[in-house]
């Protein structure tokens, strides 16, 4: 039973569980509540076998190892984007993915460039060391690394 507060999750937490349920099994679901003061709040969700899938994709790309540069293009290549309201969804269909990662696909290497760059220059407006080679590490379509990293921030 859902009573009036000012916590926000147990309603969009709801309405995840709603729009799971609109998308076919092994998908790894991006959901962004845009709030009216211009914030937004970023929920993770996985349909039927996307849980176990998603992880298994992790392993992989942080064992071959791809980066944060690969992630986006990964991403890329599989979503399918839909809104309702102020909600964002971008569905990732895991398969698809993980087949490209089975046939060798990464980014053009000027996207990893593009992204260095990103990173580089957001460390030196912030006053922060640059990072090494490898600026980001592959940031994941799993629960496993997906939820560890966000408890971390």
């Amino acid at each position: 039973m859902l009573t009036p507060t000012g916590d926000a999750r147990p309603v969009e937490r709801a309405v995840v569980d709603d729009i799971v349920g609109d998308f076919e099994p092994e998908t790894f679901l991006w959901i962004v509540f845009h709030r009216p003061d211009g914030g937004a709040r970023v929920w993770y969700a996985w349909t039927a076998g996307g849980h176990s899938l998603g992880d298994d994709i992790d392993r992989r790309a942080l064992a071959a190892p791809l980066d944060a540069a690969d992630w986006l293009h990964f991403m890329g290549r599989h979503v399918e984007r839909r809104t309702r309201g102020r909600i964002q969804i971008d569905a990732h269909p895991l398969r698809p993915i993980l087949a490209d990662l089975q046939a060798g696909v990464q980014a053009p290497a000027e996207e990893g460039v593009r992204l260095r760059r990103m990173v580089e220059m957001a460390a030196d407006l912030t006053g922060q060391t640059r990072p090494a080679e490898r600026p980001v590490r592959w940031v994941g379509v799993g629960p496993a690394l997906l939820i560890t990293q966000k408890a971390k921030r």
